[in-house]
């Protein structure tokens, strides 16, 4: 009984992550995750270093939210970004970004 307990927990966090997902709303404009982070130094230094198709992707869904939010409209639902196809395409750039900043203010201390 107890090995259950940790499947059926799992399952539970699962259906609060997407029900928490939904209610975010930016997936309802096309947005993914990554789209919304806000653009500071690290965040301009990732996107620099994307590769370009992943770019003009987000530029695409950047713009094309801006113009439904704009209009106060919002995507049919069957174009709504769902939570399975919600990749990650920025955060591991800006983790390099960030530990390469990191290590240059360790080494500008010695």
């Amino acid at each position: 009984m107890a090995s259950r307990a940790p499947v059926a927990t799992g399952r539970l966090l699962l259906g609060v992550r997407k029900w928490y997902y939904n209610l975010c709303g930016f997936n309802k404009i096309g947005l993914m995750r990554d789209d919304t982070i806000l653009e500071d130094s690290d965040v301009k230094e990732a996107l620099r270093r994307i590769p370009e198709t992943q770019y003009n992707d987000r530029m695409f869904r950047i713009k094309r939210a801006l113009d439904l939010s704009m209009k106060q409209q919002i995507l049919p639902k069957d174009q709504w970004t769902k939570y399975e196809e919600d990749e990650r395409y920025l955060t591991p750039y800006l983790e390099e970004v960030v530990r390469e900043r990191q290590e240059r203010e360790e080494w500008m201390k010695r």
